[in-house]
């Protein structure tokens, strides 16, 4: 069977790349255009990074949508790692077969058919218990659904491949079985949490179906802003905001990235040791 080259393998590797970034880097040059028109090149000038700063709705929802985001990604992963153990760790249970397809189900659903059922309970719960009332709280719940789903699915495909040898080891020697799992499971999960986590912080962030559904009166989000102003034109305000949120979450990433390389490394030279 004929091989590709690798030049031409790297070729189109590149191509991918490039019309991936290509976009979010003619973005951040826009953002420095003085020209009032997105897309007619007037100039170079940060004034656009000053008007963002008084533009108040801009500011309340990007707030608004990093709480939301802050919230739900931590409260998803709490949620999908004890999914993950109870999947994992327990072979059967009486509810097991539900837990999965709730688990699998947010991943398939169509955005729109999981924020019209989330409206519908929310309305619902409103009338028989007063609590919630659409705002922050729903939004937060709503995107704490479908992000469990991702969490759990990471979250356990890592714990199925750790080395259950090593927590029993632990317990042999004295230990509990939560201190076993906190001293010697948790740090070799804890990759695929922390890359959950940064999945579910962009995951709400970029979502603007279920908050459309679920978010009240006062309590939009960033993306439903910046679609609502799209249908006049985009404001060049918005790409000095766009721009902002990109090198915030590339430097998350790239942090993210070196922690967890150096942990591994840092694991991989304690088994070196161990073995000596």
């Amino acid at each position: 069977m004929e091989q590709r080259s690798p030049a031409a393998l790297l070729t189109v590797l590149f191509f991918g790349i490039a019309m991936l970034s290509l976009p979010i880097l003619v973005l951040i040059g826009y953002s420095f255009n003085a020209s009032p028109l997105v897309n007619v090149w007037g100039g170079f000038s940060t004034a656009w990074y000053g008007e963002l700063l008084h533009n108040r709705q801009l500011l309340q929802a990007a707030l608004l949508s990093l709480e939301v985001a802050l919230t739900a990604s931590t409260g998803a992963v709490l949620l999908g790692t004890l999914a993950a153990i109870a999947l994992v760790r327990f072979a059967r249970f009486r509810g097991r077969l539900l837990l999965t397809g709730m688990v699998n189900a947010p991943l398939v659903m169509p955005e729109i058919i999981t924020g019209i059922t989330q409206l519908l309970l929310f309305v619902s719960m409103v009338q028989l218990f007063s609590w919630p009332h659409r705002g922050f709280t729903t939004i937060v719940l709503s995107h704490i659904t479908f992000c469990t789903a991702y969490v759990t699915i990471t979250v356990q495909s890592r714990l199925q491949a750790a080395d259950r040898s090593l927590e029993e080891a632990a317990m042999d020697l004295g230990a509990s079985p939560a201190r076993a799992f906190l001293e010697v499971t948790l740090p070799i999960i804890s990759p695929a949490i922390i890359s959950s986590w940064l999945l579910c912080f962009t995951l709400s962030l970029d979502d603007l179906v279920i908050s459309s559904f679920v978010a009240g009166p006062g309590a939009s989000t960033l993306p439903m802003v910046i679609y609502s102003k799209v249908k006049l034109g985009v404001s060049p305000d918005i790409n000095a905001l766009a721009s902002l949120i990109v090198c915030a979450v590339g430097v998350c990433i790239i942090t993210a990235g070196y922690l967890m390389t150096r942990s591994d490394r840092r694991r991989a030279r304690e088994v070196q040791l161990a073995g000596r």
